[in-house]
């Protein structure tokens, strides 16, 4: 026969931590933050958790992994019904909106990089040099100019 939490009646914070793959410390947190109910004490005064908060830390665990703040998690967390399918297709398309800026500012940084690192082989190719004070003036993402050396660039 199986322990009383695997029967689905209470566990305490131990068991819920090695079911959850979450640490005790996390779980306590969580409960201060409000993104779990209290936890009932036993007559030692050890936590005891219900089945149904392993399903809110593994919600919890997946909301994160998918880039959700806790407030946002807290949030839907506390909605029900058509509330709370409302809010969580709101909360999909904001994530997904972030996630598309995101793109699109990295795909801009990275043709960034790519220009300057073919501007710097192709004057360094050409025994060129970057002039450092107006790459520093004018910042990343700027045409990257370039100054005659002679003799070569300086290690």
């Amino acid at each position: 026969m199986g322990t009383s939490a695997s029967m689905g009646t209470n566990m305490k914070i131990g068991e819920l931590a090695a079911r959850s793959g979450m640490a005790a410390s996390t779980i306590r947190y969580y409960e201060q933050e409000g993104l779990l109910p209290k936890a009932s004490r036993g007559a030692n005064g050890y936590r005891t958790y219900q089945e149904s908060t392993l399903e809110q830390l593994n919600l919890i665990d997946v909301g994160q992994k998918l880039g959700f703040s806790l407030d946002a998690i807290r949030t839907v967390l506390g909605l029900q019904g058509a509330a709370l399918q409302d809010g969580l297709l709101q909360g999909l398309d904001a994530r997904l909106g972030e996630i598309d800026g995101l793109m699109a500012t990295l795909a801009n940084q990275r043709q960034a990089l790519l220009d300057a690192r073919e501007r710097l082989q192709e004057a360094w190719a050409q025994g060129q040099c970057l002039n450092k004070m107006e790459l520093a003036r004018r910042g990343p993402g700027c045409d990257i100019e370039v100054a005659a050396v002679a003799g070569g660039c300086d290690a």
